[in-house]
C-alpha cells in the first residue's frame, strides 16, 4: 500500500496526520475543503491540496479525518469512487458504530483512534511532557479495529495507525464494539465527566475559602500518589482514614446504578447524540 487519500487533511486531526506522514513511506494526496485549512497546510507543511477525485485516482486507502458529523455525508459522496479492496480508515469508532459507513462488502472498514500520553510515564524531554494530546513528542498508546475486511487487511492498518499516531509503545486490538465501551464509555462519560466532577469541587472549596492556586496543587498532587497506588503504579496502602472517606464518599458521589453507562442501549444512545 503506498497512496492514501486523506479527506480533511487541513483540520485539527488531519494536520496532525499530514504532519507525521511526512518521511513516511506513504504518499499523501491532501483533500481540504476549506480555505483555512489549504492555508494552514501550505503555510506550515508546503503542501498543496487536490480535488477528491485526483485523491482518489489510484489510492488504496481512504482516511476519513473529519468529524463524526460528517462522515457520513463524506462517505455518501465518495462511495461509487473506491475500488473493491479500498481501505477506509476512520479515527473514531461513534460514526462507524452509527451505521454512517457505506454498506459496501467490498471494502475494509479500519478504525484507529489514539490512548494518548499516560499520565504516569517516563518522558524526561520538557516538549514531550508538554505534548497531552499525543502524536508529536510523547510517546502514547493506541487501539484498533477491523470492523470489516480480510484479516491480512489489519497489519496493513495497524502500520498506517503506527505512523499516524507516532511515537507508539503498545498497540492493542479491539472490537469496534469494545472501541465504543472504550470512547464515549470510559473515557468522556465516566473519566471527563468526574474530572468535571473534581473541577467543581476546587470551585467549592475556593468558594468556601481555600485558595484557587493552593486547591489545585493539593488536588493535583493527591491524584498523582492516590492514582499510583490504586492503578498498580506503586506499592502501597492508603491510611485508614482515606479507606473511611472512600468507604463513605463514594456512595454520596455516585449512583448506585452507574455502571449502567456500559449497557449497549446507553453506549448507542450516547454516540447517537454525539454523531
Amino acid at each position: 500500500m503506498t497512496k492514501i487519500a486523506l479527506f480533511g487533511a487541513g483540520g485539527k486531526m488531519g494536520y496532525r496526520l499530514s504532519t507525521n506522514f511526512r518521511g513516511s513511506r506513504y504518499t499523501i494526496a491532501h483533500v481540504e475543503v476549506s480555505p483555512a485549512g489549504c492555508e494552514r497546510l501550505k503555510t506550515g507543511l508546503d503542501i498543496d491540496t487536490v480535488s477528491p477525485d485526483e485523491a482518489l485516482e489510484g489510492a488504496e486507502a481512504v482516511i476519513l479525518a473529519v468529524p463524526d458529523t460528517h462522515i457520513g455525508k463524506v462517505m455518501a459522496g465518495i462511495e461509487s469512487k473506491l475500488k473493491p479492496g479500498t481501505m477506509v480508515i476512520a479515527l473514531d469508532a461513534a460514526a462507524p458504530f452509527a451505521g454512517h459507513l457505506s454498506d459496501r462488502p467490498d471494502l475494509t472498514y479500519f478504525i484507529t483512534h489514539p490512548c494518548h500520553p499516560p499520565i504516569f510515564n517516563d518522558e524526561t524531554d520538557m516538549e514531550a511532557k508538554r505534548d497531552h494530546f499525543g502524536g508529536a513528542k510523547a510517546k502514547q498508546h493506541i487501539v484498533s479495529a477491523l470492523m470489516q475486511g480480510p484479516e491480512a487487511d489489519y497489519a496493513k492498518g495497524e502500520e498506517i495507525a503506527q505512523v499516524i499516531w507516532a511515537p507508539v509503545m503498545r498497540s492493542h486490538r479491539v472490537t469496534v464494539e469494545q472501541m465504543a465501551l472504550l470512547e464515549p464509555g470510559l473515557s468522556e462519560t465516566v473519566c471527563a465527566s468526574l474530572l468535571m466532577v473534581m473541577k467543581e469541587a476546587i470551585d467549592e472549596v475556593v468558594d468556601r475559602g481555600v485558595d484557587r492556586q493552593t486547591a489545585t496543587d493539593f488536588l493535583l498532587g493527591h491524584m498523582n500518589v492516590l492514582g499510583a497506588v490504586i492503578f498498580g503504579e506503586t506499592e502501597g496502602v492508603f491510611s485508614d482514614a482515606c479507606n473511611k472517606a472512600i468507604e463513605f464518599g463514594k456512595p454520596v458521589l455516585m449512583r448506585d446504578d452507574w455502571k449502567r453507562v456500559f449497557e449497549p442501549d446507553e453506549i448507542a444512545a450516547s454516540i447517537q447524540r454525539i454523531t
